[in-house]
């Protein structure tokens, strides 16, 4: 089943719930599905741009809320998060970390990588290879410590 058509389905559950944090979320997904649509004049959207979007507004989401933590807003941050983890459920599984690790430590030895200016090609290899599975700060994090310790 498509993304559209799941994201409808919650949607018509979350408004018989009257669940607002839900058809906030829900509702996002829509718009920026419906935007991609129009926008690209091709009627089809990809997997890859699927995935994308979801990342683009749960990465949306966290970055608000940290913000608003840090400024000790937290009646502001807890809906925040909230939708993240409503958008998150349609995200494929995340990877763990260990598992972010090899595959990182594969691409590192695949490429000869061994200095922080080989970070963008590591980076370009292991944002393709686990798109939609890991978020790209947390790669970032171990790709930079993989770097570093070489």
């Amino acid at each position: 089943m498509r993304l559209k058509q799941k994201v409808m389905e919650q949607l018509k559950a979350a408004m018989r719930s009257k669940d607002k944090v839900a058809l906030e979320s829900l509702r996002a997904i829509k718009s920026e599905l419906l935007l991609l649509e129009t926008s690209g004049g091709n009627s089809e959207i990809t997997q890859d741009q699927e995935l994308k979007i979801l990342q683009k507004l749960v990465k949306q989401r966290k970055d608000s809320a940290s913000m608003y933590i840090e400024q000790s807003r937290n009646d502001l941050a807890e809906p925040e998060l909230a939708q993240a983890k409503i958008i998150t459920q349609f995200l494929p599984e995340q990877m763990s970390e260990e598992d972010i690790k090899k595959v990182v430590a594969k691409i590192i030895e695949q490429t000869g990588a061994s200095t922080m200016a080989d970070m963008g090609k590591v980076m370009g290899m292991a944002s393709k290879e686990l798109a939609g599975k890991a978020d790209g700060k947390t790669i970032s994090g171990i790709v930079r410590s993989f770097l570093l310790n070489t």
